[in-house]
Order: C-alpha cells, then sequence, then structure tokens
C-alpha cells in the first residue's frame, strides 16, 4: 500500500510539472475540478445530468487549457521537449485526447441519426423531443467516461505494471479533490499577471503547490 501511494504521488507530481505550467490552464483546471465535484453529487441524483456537466464544462475547460494555453515549446524547468513528455505520459496525451474528443463529438450526430444497431447495441429508444435527445447523448456520453477510464487502465497493465495502472486510475477519479486543493489560488497569480507558474517548488516528496 505504501509503495501504491508513492506511485500516485509521483504519477501527480509528473501530470503536474509536466503538464500545467501555464497559470490560465491551471484556472482552467480550478473551474474543471469544481464542474467535477459537482457532477460527482449530481451522479446521486440525476447521472445523466452529471454527465452533462462532466463532458460539456469540466471537460471542455480542462482540455482547452491544454490544447490552447500550455507551452509547446522545450521544458527548461524539466529540461525536456514536448515530444519527449507527450511520449512517456501516463495517461491521455494529446494525440490520444484527440483521439476520445472525437468520439464524445461524433456521439450527438449518431444519437441523431439514431440507427437500428446503437438502439440495440444501448438500449436507446427512439426521441421524440430535444429533451429526449439531450439526455441520451448524456447517457452515451457517460459510457464513454467510464469506457475511457477503464480502456487505459487495462492498456497500462500491459505497458507498464498493474499497480501503475491502477495508481493512474485512482489519479482520474480523484483528480477533481487534488486539482482544487493545489491550483485554488491560480487565478490569483492569473491577474496579477503571472502567465507561467515559476515551478520552483521542489520535487514529488514534497506536495506540488504552484508558487
Amino acid at each position: 500500500m505504501i509503495h501504491f501511494l508513492e506511485t500516485l504521488k509521483k504519477q501527480r507530481w509528473d501530470d503536474h510539472r509536466y503538464y500545467h505550467h501555464s497559470r490560465i490552464n491551471q484556472s482552467l483546471h480550478l473551474v474543471s475540478a469544481i464542474s467535477f465535484l459537482t457532477a460527482y453529487v449530481l451522479l446521486f441524483i440525476d447521472p445523466i445530468a452529471a454527465s452533462l456537466l462532466a463532458w460539456l464544462v469540466a471537460m471542455t475547460t480542462r482540455q482547452s487549457g491544454h490544447f490552447f494555453f500550455e507551452p509547446k515549446g522545450y521544458d527548461e524547468v524539466n529540461k525536456a521537449t514536448h515530444e519527449y513528455k507527450e511520449q512517456i505520459k501516463v495517461g491521455y496525451n494529446l494525440n490520444r485526447k484527440v483521439v476520445l474528443l472525437s468520439i464524445w463529438a461524433a456521439i450527438p450526430l449518431l444519437v441523431w441519426a439514431n440507427p437500428i444497431w446503437l438502439q440495440k447495441f444501448v438500449a436507446l429508444n427512439t426521441f421524440t423531443n430535444t429533451d429526449g435527445f439531450i439526455r441520451q447523448t448524456g447517457l452515451l456520453w457517460l459510457w464513454l467516461g467510464v469506457g475511457g477510464v477503464l480502456f487505459r487502465t487495462f492498456h497500462l497493465f500491459f505497458i507498464h505494471n498493474v499497480e501503475a495502472a491502477f495508481a493512474w486510475m485512482t489519479k482520474i477519479m480523484t483528480d477533481p479533490f487534488h486539482d482544487a486543493k493545489i491550483y485554488a489560488t491560480s487565478p490569483l497569480y492569473l491577474l496579477k499577471g503571472q502567465l507561467i507558474d515559476p515551478m520552483d517548488h521542489g520535487s514529488y516528496e514534497e506536495e506540488p503547490l504552484p508558487q
């Protein structure tokens, strides 16, 4: 268990130091974290509403930060190229995210087409109004989220090991709590005009907190 927690801590630290230099990205992750935490509560009340909130707000803000605001040049702090960081990333790198988000964007089109095979595969009903279309889309997005996490976890079993895979899955599920904590002050630094975190807060053995 101690080694598992160390693996989890190291994955969190690497995620922070490699992929969250931009204060805008950090601030968007704060918005995403709050949205995900709200979605977690909604899961027990209305799972489809939780899925819609998670994908339309939490995921869009989170991934916008990575795609549009995070620096893609040479990382002077960690002495690593963008290509190297993409290659060693444990979870979804940008290329994998493009595939995942493409599936996400295609789902509403599939629901609108409402093919027979889709109705049988996921037990969808023929919708008769906008609300039905939205809720069926939200249901498929919910399954996509679960499937995306499970698929990468099983993949990590083979390219890393079981411990690393479960540590990553745990990290993904608890990221909203962790991100809300460590990026809580990022908007304040952004308002002061600091666009890039100096990343001078030690190693993963210390809790990584933006300066």
